[in-house]
């Protein structure tokens, strides 16, 4: 076993420079469970598979058998770098350039993961491998994508072989304006669909033979945004409904088309239910759809359908005390900071952990992620992993009772 100093921007570096864009690896798990094979963990690679999406593979690794089992949970697999020539540095090269590691994954979540394995690694070193409890990771190849090749099933297959987990902290980059500012307890929901109007095609210059689905679709468009869904509730921001994309027209001027659709998604608080929300959304949409003021003929309501997005999301909150609490002290030790707790942003395997074990997230700033030269000051990788470091210490002795 490797006893010597694991060092966060090297792990971080190995990472990077494979391309890992989803449903790809490139590399990047075997390249992990190399390191901590080497660290004296027990890995596994596993590959899950789901009629119509792409096979994924998977990483769990542990080292002990004891309880309590803190797990490190992410991923590897990052969004496309887009247009590689306006990025000054290769997506997929890790350079070093005036104290900050370029690459796609450097801020989500390469980066995080390498200083948790980094800080999992020097704290075993320093035990000798003897320590009160197990160390485990939950990486996935499918976090960016659609996600159900990933956690949820890796977190099922666990299960099934007897893995129990403790508490879980997730790396993703939870950090706003500088490293240990917040702590996400919880997330909102996710719920996307399509709302189609169906109309009838006809010739631009003859309006009352058609019937424009274009001028239903933005009467309905109107009736869903006009009014926000809540103001918020205690520990949520207020939920949001936003289009994310409009399909209309035929590809000429003179033709009225016969369907028009937008994409939409709202990213809940606790205040609703994905099953909930569609109602209140129908609710609207009823009310509206038999609005004559847009209407040709003035005579039928505006023919509409919701079709949902499979992978609706529910908001949850993990509210664990000594969880949070070791945490917070962590990062107060290493920076001075009182983190905020969040539940802002966007969706996190969380979601899915929350069913196993209690989860919060803490990880880099997260200002360059899924942006063009992606990139991570190299002292601020190092200080979240020794954050990680201080709160693994602080995690065993109070769960063995060496520390209050």
């Amino acid at each position: 076993m490797n006893n010597g100093p694991a060092d966060p921007v090297e792990i971080a570096a190995s990472l990077i420079r494979c391309d890992s864009v989803t449903p790809r690896d490139g590399g990047a798990l075997p390249a992990l469970a190399r390191f901590l094979d080497g660290r004296g963990f027990h890995t596994e690679i596993v590959r899950f598979s789901e009629p119509g999406t792409p096979d994924i593979d998977n990483l769990y690794a542990r080292f002990g058998s004891k309880s309590p089992c803190l797990v490190f949970a992410g991923h590897t697999d990052v969004v496309p770098p887009g247009d590689e020539s306006r990025w000054r540095h290769p997506p997929f090269s890790a350079d070093i350039e005036d104290g900050r590691l370029y690459g796609r994954g450097a801020v989500d979540m390469k980066g995080g993961i390498a200083a948790f394995a980094a800080a999992a690694a020097n704290y075993i070193s320093a035990c000798n491998g003897d320590f009160p409890g197990s160390i485990a990771f939950l990486i996935t190849g499918d976090e960016e994508g659609p996600a159900v090749n990933g956690t949820v099933k890796l977190l099922d297959w666990a299960a099934r072989r007897g893995e129990r987990f403790d508490h879980c902290v997730l790396g993703e980059p939870t950090s706003a304006e500088t490293l240990g500012d917040q702590l996400k307890i919880g997330r909102r929901g996710s719920y996307s669909f399509t709302l189609t109007v169906e109309g009838t095609q006809g010739h631009v210059a003859y309006p009352h033979l058609a019937d424009n689905p274009v001028r239903g679709l933005t009467t309905l468009m109107d009736a869903l945004l006009a009014t926000p869904l809540d103001e918020g509730s205690e520990h949520f921001d207020p939920s949001t409904l936003e289009p994310v994309g409009l399909e209309a027209g035929t590809g000429a001027w003179n033709v009225i088309p016969g369907r028009a659709r937008v994409s939409m998604n709202s990213r809940f608080n606790d205040l609703w239910t994905s099953k909930t929300l569609r109602a209140e959304l129908e609710r609207r949409l009823e009310a509206a759809s038999g609005d004559m003021r847009h209407r040709p003929d003035g005579k039928q309501p505006i023919r509409w359908l919701i079709e949902e997005l499979p992978g609706a999301s529910q908001s949850f909150l993990a509210r664990d005390e000594d969880l949070i609490g070791l945490l917070k002290s962590a990062v107060a030790a290493r920076t001075g900071k009182d983190p905020k707790l969040s539940t802002s942003g966007g969706t996190s395997d969380a979601r899915f952990i929350k069913d196993f074990c209690p989860v919060v997230e803490l990880g880099l700033v997260g200002k360059t992620m899924h942006g063009i030269d992606e990139n991570v000051p190299v002292e601020e990788l190092k200080a979240l992993s020794a954050i990680y470091s201080d709160f693994i210490e602080r995690y065993f002795d109070f769960h063995t009772g060496r520390k209050a």
